[in-house]
């Protein structure tokens, strides 16, 4: 017997296929089983935003500047979310639409979360 709080979790989408707990724990474990592909998209999704405002943080440190600062953080992105599903999860990527469909996923809000981290750190630190 499901309590209230399980149900309504149910319901508003968050208990699926199982807790967010074992999202996290399958997120952070090599070789994971995904039968629900929207939770490995989500894992995507938010593991690059975060990776977008670190990486904004770190060029802003740096301080890199100009299009060397933005081929990089492409370059960065892309690998880093690459090695993510290639060779830590293990994903068959045509399960996903292929890997560009797999890269290309959140990478728009993750620039944009980059750009805005970066400019505030650089501009903060580096002008009077």
């Amino acid at each position: 017997m499901a309590t209230k709080h399980t149900k309504s979790a149910e319901k508003n989408g968050f208990a699926k296929s199982g807790s967010l707990d074992s999202v996290w724990v399958r997120a952070f474990t090599s070789h994971s089983e995904w039968p629900d592909k929207e939770e490995f998209l989500d894992v995507i999704y938010w593991a690059r935003q975060v990776l977008g405002i670190v990486v904004g943080i770190l060029w802003g440190l740096i301080p890199l500047k100009g299009f060397i600062a933005l081929l990089l953080f492409v370059a960065v992105n892309a690998g880093i979310i690459y090695v993510y599903f290639a060779n830590f999860q293990c994903v068959d990527e045509e399960d996903f639409g292929g890997a560009w469909e797999l890269t290309k996923e959140g990478f728009m809000t993750s620039f944009a979360g980059f750009l805005v981290t970066w400019i505030i750190i650089y501009s903060g630190l580096h002008f009077d």
